[in-house]
């Protein structure tokens, strides 16, 4: 019976690994659709995040079963505890790259972003990307170092968050209301994606060393 927690537990693992790189492509995705207006693009993300949705439920009510079947206890308990909170953070990763989508149909045939702000789009989606890629390497190796340097992409995309503000508060900003929405939106979604991202870090970091940092929790 040990032996088969145990390889419970380790699926539980793996299926986290799989929506992280889930995630990871979504975001890839999504944000070549907003970057070319590729609207058939855009709506292959938004039919993809149905298997992102799927593969958290099924990891949690596998979760679920384990705390009630199993009773386990001490490092066990915190892996099926921390398996169920990074599965909602990842499922909602898998969203904010599925509305980033929803706002390429939405504007096709033109493009969400002004040229201006292009740039900026860029660079947070490199970050947001790389930290999926992080993500997906911290869960499987447990490279604590990479705790670390998600947090830094996730520093560096909220600085990025905060220009696009001051480029819309500037005077000479003269977009409509509608773009102006749509580009808020856009940057509010690669920032919610880094925090996610971090979330699940510093879980990761929590299961292998027992010790809980809050902060941005």
């Amino acid at each position: 019976m040990r032996r088969l927690f145990q390889e419970d537990l380790q699926n539980l693992g793996e299926q986290l690994i799989e929506i992280t790189h889930l995630v990871s492509k979504a975001m890839e995705r999504a944000y070549q659709a907003f970057e070319t207006a590729d609207v058939q693009l855009a709506d292959e993300v938004i039919a993809a995040d149905a298997a992102i949705d799927r593969q958290q439920v099924e990891l949690d009510e596998k979760a679920i079963e384990l705390l009630a079947l199993q009773g386990p206890v001490a490092s066990d308990l915190r892996m099926i505890v921390g398996a169920l909170r990074m599965s909602t953070s990842l499922e909602r990763m898998g969203d904010l790259a599925r509305h980033i989508a929803q706002l390429v149909r939405l504007r096709y045939p033109d493009l969400v972003s002004p040229p201006e702000l292009q740039h900026i789009y860029a660079q947070m989606a490199e970050h947001t990307i790389s930290i999926a890629d992080r993500l997906a390497t911290l869960l499987e190796n447990r490279e604590l170092h990479l705790v670390s340097e998600i947090t830094a992409l996730n520093d560096q995309i909220n600085q990025l968050h905060a220009s696009v503000f001051a480029a819309i508060a500037a005077e000479e900003w003269h977009a409509s209301a509608a773009t102006t929405a749509d580009v808020t939106l856009t940057s509010r979604y690669f920032e919610r994606f880094g925090d996610h991202g971090v979330s699940v870090a510093r879980k990761v970091d929590y299961l292998v060393t027992g010790d809980w940092d809050s902060r941005g929790e």
